[in-house]
Parts: C-alpha cells; structure tokens; sequence
C-alpha cells in the first residue's frame, strides 16, 4: 500500500525546463562561451546543479573561481525574467499532487538548491500541500543515485516500497527504482525524449492518474 508520495519539480510540476535551458545557454554566450540550444539541453535536461556547474565551468572556467552559489545566482536572474512572462504550471500534475496529499504525504524530492524549490512551491501556490521537500544540499549524490529518494523516505520512517515517485527524466526513473519505489513516469509530447521504460507506468499528463492504475 502506498503511503507517501515523491514529485520531482522541474518537468513534472512545472515545464520550467525549456526556461533553465535558455537561461543557462544565455549566461554561457554572455560569458563568450557561444553554445547553442542544443547543447544547454545536454547540459540541463534532467540535471541536478552541481552536474550543471561542472559542466559549465568545462565551457567558462573562470567559474571554477566564481563558485557554484554565485553561477546559479546569476543564472536564476536569467530564468526568473523569462518566467515572468509566461506560464508553466502544469495543472494536471498540480491537481494530482492537491488530491493525493488529501489522504497521504507529499514531498517534492529534486536536484534544483532548496532556494529554487521554495520559489517555485510559492510560485504554484502549493505550500499548503507540500509536507517537505529535498533538495540539492540535503544529500550527496544526485540522480541517478538513489539518495534523495532515501531521505525521503527516512524522514517519514517509511520503508522504500511504501513510496511512489513522479518523474520525467531518465536519471530520475533509474534513482526512484535504485531505491525501491514505484514510479509514474510523465513523457509530455515535444518534449525532448528521456528514456522512462523502466517507470512502472509512463502517462502523459498526470491529471487522471489513479493508483489503483499502478498497484490495482
């Protein structure tokens, strides 16, 4: 019986992803590195901060002396300006993540600083939903490690198989199943394709979900 359940944020509750890109792929041409869309997408999609920063210092070095706060920093000015201007809620995972959390826990478990991610729940208007959340500075190994699930667990003292996670990329299915969990995975159409088979069940928008659909 699933007695907890585990959002990551950017893809599942928010298509912010697209936004991270442009920001990141702005920074980077602003420091005269001259990367294209295509290859911020490599560096973000699916990515917790620290593997974004290494990456990025790959490309600008003078960051390895800059730091990863002060990067992000600047980065999040970026995103925040694009954000402003258009909307990317997506209701049908906002409105699972309200009904779930009526009968049961619900944390959101994410690669993004603890920063982003109380941004983020005050900007979706979901805090009086959201028990807690993980972030990039609670644990020592982002995804695919299973780490961030773990924790999550921990702090509810519930074993991992009592825990469902929402996910859309492929590091994110490869931890949430690392650590025992059932996983939905959500594949929007467009999107760039991350490769979610090893999700127990893959929908394309999460507003219907059901558990019954997952553990009958």
């Amino acid at each position: 019986m699933i007695k907890a359940c585990f959002f990551d944020l950017d893809g599942t509750l928010q298509d912010s992803e697209i936004l991270w890109v442009e920001a990141v792929r702005c920074y980077l041409n602003d420091r005269g590195a001259g990367v294209s869309t295509d290859t911020a997408m490599g560096i973000v999609y699916g990515r917790g901060w620290n593997e974004i920063f290494t990456d990025m210092a790959r490309l600008v070095p003078a960051l390895v002396y800059e730091g990863l706060n002060a990067t992000t920093e600047a980065i999040r000015d970026y995103y925040q300006r694009q954000r402003s201007t258009t909307s990317i809620a997506l209701p049908g995972s906002i409105a699972l993540l309200r009904r779930l959390a009526q009968s049961m826990p619900v944390a959101i478990v994410s690669g993004s600083t603890r920063h982003d991610i109380k941004d983020s729940i005050d900007y979706l208007g979901i805090g009086d939903a959201v028990d807690f959340y993980v972030g990039a500075e609670d644990y020592p190994f982002g995804k695919p490690a299973p780490d961030c699930f773990l924790l999550a667990a921990d702090r509810l003292g519930l074993e991992p198989e009592r825990c469902l996670v929402f996910e859309d990329s492929t590091v994110g299915v490869i931890a949430a199943k690392a650590a025992g969990m059932y996983c939905v995975a959500l594949a929007v159409p467009g999107r760039p394709a991350q490769q979610v088979d090893g999700a127990d069940l893959v929908l394309a928008d999460l507003g219907g979900f059901e558990l019954a659909d997952l553990v009958g």
